[in-house]
């Protein structure tokens, strides 16, 4: 019992057969055609593309400073800030043990 339906125009291996061959011929030249305009379509758009990016300039467009930030600020990281109150504390645990 077959799981794919038999075609005529393929042999018990599914291999084309001269019946394929001989359907397709004559659309062999206009699709091989048709092939190569859609690729030289692609890479042209894709190298006006390219071409049109790479001539951008960005000399006008003012760059801001970078945002002054207060010594004090707390940290960003995982780390929590601790306090000079709660290191003076440690730091009295330490020398009493």
């Amino acid at each position: 019992m077959a799981i794919l339906p038999r075609s005529s125009y393929y042999d018990k291996h599914y291999r084309p057969a001269a019946s394929l061959i001989r359907a397709r011929q004559p659309y062999l030249i206009r699709n091989m055609v048709t092939g190569l305009a859609l690729c030289a379509f692609t890479i042209g758009v894709y190298s006006w593309t390219i071409n049109a990016v790479a001539q951008d300039d960005f000399s006008d467009v003012p760059i801001p400073d970078a945002p002054a930030q207060s010594p004090h600020s707390p940290h960003t990281g995982l780390e929590k800030s601790v306090s000079a109150a709660a290191l003076d504390e440690q730091k009295e645990k330490r020398l009493k043990s």
